[in-house]
């Protein structure tokens, strides 16, 4: 048996949906188990895994532990405590590729985040541990863009020369059950990225192949940036922060690995792939 936390999230339910299509049984845990929409056979159990003890009778059974930085937070030493208590043997954890950058320097921390604290926990557990530390995700581009080339041909944005090595969520999901399956990756702090650094220019132009339409990334100064974003609604210090992320990456290519490839013995999915199977999430 597999708890998965995160379960309905972006990396969490392809997850779920992979363990259960290898005959794994799978207890998802999720604060609204009437909108979890997970698949038949898994165990939708409500529990907060930030407040460890609404998870304790989760945790009969596990073997297998999926841990996501957001969903657990600064509870995660108390929860690995409780799971290793109870029978658990292996934790893979979510984690990011600047987990040792300042903390400052990591934007998502202002979105709730805690890779590295909950990386440390799961490394310091006793545990069997895998972490997954990914690079963004592809359907970032979704969030930040889908809006703008919904209304038109023209993405708006800072910095067009920083670089991303997107990595697809369902490559992600798939080394994830991978180190909870297998022995093959224990103990080891996986740099997970996507096959090729893009510029957020490039990234625009692909896309635009894929749709069929002549999209074109138009950079605009850092400020009109932060008061947009700010105005839509995000929260400012994760823009402040992210907008410092890609002043300081600007003009250089993005660290690209071959992990995924060697975890799953084939390629990674390419940016144009994933913008294939995501293009009517692009469409007005």
């Amino acid at each position: 048996m597999f708890l998965v936390t995160g379960a309905t999230g972006v990396v969490g339910r392809p997850l779920v949906q992979l363990l259960v299509s290898q005959g794994a049984k799978v207890r998802a845990v999720t604060r609204d188990p009437q909108a979890a929409g997970l698949p038949d056979g898994v165990e939708v159990v409500e529990a907060d895994p930030a407040l460890p003890s609404s998870l304790a009778s989760c945790l009969d059974g596990v073997t297998g532990l999926f841990l996501h930085p957001r969903a657990v937070g600064l509870a995660a030493p108390e929860l690995l405590a409780l799971a290793k208590e109870r029978g658990v043997t292996r934790v893979a954890v979510l984690s990011a590729e600047n987990v040792d950058d300042d903390l400052d320097h990591q934007p998502s921390r202002f979105n709730g985040d805690r890779n590295k604290e909950v990386e440390a926990a799961a490394v310091a557990s006793g545990l069997e541990w895998v972490s997954l530390r990914a690079s963004s995700f592809a359907i970032n581009t979704l969030v930040a863009w889908g809006g703008q080339i919904r209304a038109g041909d023209v993405v708006r944005g800072a910095y067009a020369n920083f670089s991303e090595a997107l990595i697809d969520e369902r490559d992600l999901a798939e080394v994830g059950v991978r180190a909870l399956l297998s022995d093959d990756l224990v103990g080891r702090k996986l740099h997970l990225t996507g096959p090729r650094s893009l510029t957020h220019e490039e990234l625009v132009a692909t896309l635009g192949e894929v749709l069929g339409r002549p999209l074109r990334f138009q950079e605009l100064p850092p400020e009109a940036v932060r008061q947009g974003m700010v105005g839509m609604g995000m929260n400012e210090a994760f823009v402040v922060a992210l907008l410092a992320r890609y002043a300081r990456g600007a003009g250089r290519p993005a660290l690209v690995t071959d992990e995924v490839d060697k975890a799953l013995g084939r390629p990674a999915r390419t940016w144009t792939e994933w913008a294939t199977d995501h293009a009517a999430a692009f469409h007005a």
